[in-house]
């Protein structure tokens, strides 16, 4: 008797509602390395196209992503719970303007470079960065369709295949955008989205991928990064921050409040940027606190499918434990929640925007990454304090500093992140100029910018002679030519 194979699906519910989503079948590993060998298959046709060919693809994925807001803001509404404003702006228009950007400029940007040689001038090298092959992309679940969107952009004007891997809780808004990409002419098998947990994100891997793109915890990193290493694979490793805002005593405190409030709490607090913690000199530390709370409870929370919010869902369930257990031992430890304080009632996931005060630096929250609409504030004695407890970390993806523009610059130097951003935030992930990427355990690598695009290519070097001129390094060796590259290279090199 025939036992049919069971069919593994993935069921997920809407943040804002708690109402079950239809079930995805998820990909098997001989899907995915179908899947792959298929990318594999098309890529050196797509590689073979001029960049103008490419980048006509591309803007015409943009001209359909623009045609088609609404239909890509529903579906990040209710799988996501974000407020449609931040869908609109975090999510689809960083999208089309980071695919006009990379269609326009990848030629330019992609071009030989001459590498000039000090010693041997009748010698000429260059660079040139070439296709890698096929990218895995394996993409988290809070901005589940700008992260993977914008790698797969940049990988395709890079002349890559892309084969992605969504996080299991959002994977609809990465089909949709296949959808929109077979809508706008891309070769069907180029971009391929496979469907699952962290099994098919090893599949992926096992499936002989040139390069993997990853942004998730920093745990799955380090998975990732060795699957990687065994096989020699080159990977970009995104993996989270606990990201620091200073506020020093000559800052404009209106402004301050207003970007730590909106960098705290914007998307829930499910940013890898988001404000994690301040410090603040104790001299401001109550009026800053007190504008904070002000604004932080004029905010307003609720299911954005239903009316116009500031502060939506939670997307992960698991996330919203870990939220509540942060603030919990916080209180339990002599924490103060001013504004909220654990999670709202309700069949959604919820978790009210937090301003915690009377914390320490020891505290879970002010040193793990907590991922939700959490804000702990710190009053420190000077700036010595400030950038001391600020570095105090093992993470280093962004941090933030308030003050007067040239002291605050100073004091941005001296902070270990990934980038530093002065009297702003949140706002350099959506510059298609800007690399994105953090150190320590905040990841390795790029995306975006210049380094970015490079990084998604394989760099190959190129020399040829101009005259052919005699090698007295080759053989025959000989004590004449010894003793005259003895003389020579004592001139040159004196």
């Amino acid at each position: 008797m025939r036992v049919e194979a069971q069919v593994e699906t993935i069921v997920n519910t809407e943040p804002a509602t708690g109402e079950p989503q239809p079930p995805l079948t998820v990909d098997s590993p001989e899907a995915v390395g179908a899947a792959v060998a298929a990318a594999r298959r098309a890529q050196p046709a797509w590689a073979a196209l001029s960049f103008e060919r490419r980048r006509d693809v591309l803007l015409r994925f943009k001209d359909e992503l623009l045609r088609s807001v609404d239909e890509v803001s529903d579906v990040l509404v209710r799988e996501v719970g974000k407020p449609r404003f931040e869908a609109f702006t975090t999510e689809i228009l960083t999208v089309a303007d980071l695919t006009r950007f990379y269609a326009q400029r990848a030629r330019k940007l992609l071009a030989d470079e001459r590498l000039p040689l000090h010693l041997f001038p009748h010698k000429k090298s260059w660079l040139r960065w070439s296709p890698r092959g096929v990218v895995g992309v394996i993409s988290p679940w809070n901005f589940p369709f700008s992260i993977p969107v914008g790698d797969v952009v940049m990988s395709l004007a890079a002349g890559n295949a892309v084969v992605l891997k969504p996080s299991e809780l959002t994977p609809r808004v990465a089909l949709k955008a296949r959808e929109l990409f077979t809508r706008a002419g891309l070769p069907e098998d180029l971009f391929r989205v496979v469907v699952g947990k962290g099994p098919t994100g090893a599949a992926l891997i096992d499936a002989g991928v040139d390069q993997v793109v990853f942004t998730g915890s920093v745990a799955t990193g380090r998975k990732i990064a060795e699957a990687c290493g065994r096989r020699l694979i080159p990977c970009i490793l995104e993996l989270g921050g606990k990201d620091p805002a200073i506020v020093l005593d000559d800052a404009d405190l209106e402004r301050a409040a207003r970007q730590v409030v909106w960098g705290a709490f914007a998307n829930s607090g499910q940013v890898c940027a988001s404000v994690e913690r301040v410090y603040v000199e104790r001299s401001v530390a109550d009026r800053f606190t007190e504008r904070v709370v002000e604004l932080t409870r004029s905010l307003k929370q609720g299911d954005p499918s239903k009316e116009s919010v500031d502060v939506g869902a939670m997307v992960s369930p698991v996330q919203l434990d870990l939220v509540k257990r942060h603030v919990d031992e916080a209180v339990a430890q002599g924490a103060r929640a001013l504004t909220g304080g654990s999670p709202a009632p309700g069949p959604g996931r919820f978790f009210p925007p937090t301003v915690l005060v009377e914390v320490t630096q020891r505290m879970t929250v002010m040193r793990e990454e907590t991922f939700g609409p959490v804000l702990p504030i710190l009053a420190v004695a000077d700036t010595e304090e400030a950038v001391r407890l600020a570095n105090d970390s093992a993470y280093g993806l962004t941090a933030y500093v308030f003050g007067s523009r040239r002291r605050a610059e100073a004091v941005a130097d001296r902070l270990v992140a990934g980038s530093v951003i002065v009297n702003d935030v949140l706002f350099h992930h959506g510059l298609p100029e800007s690399p994105w990427g953090g150190v320590k355990d905040s990841g390795l690598g790029r995306v975006h910018g210049l380094h970015g695009l490079k990084d998604l290519s394989m760099m190959r070097h190129f020399n040829t002679e101009r005259v052919a001129l005699p090698k007295p390094w080759q053989y025959p060796y000989g004590d004449v030519w010894l003793k005259r590259l003895r003389r020579a290279f004592a001139f040159l090199l004196r």
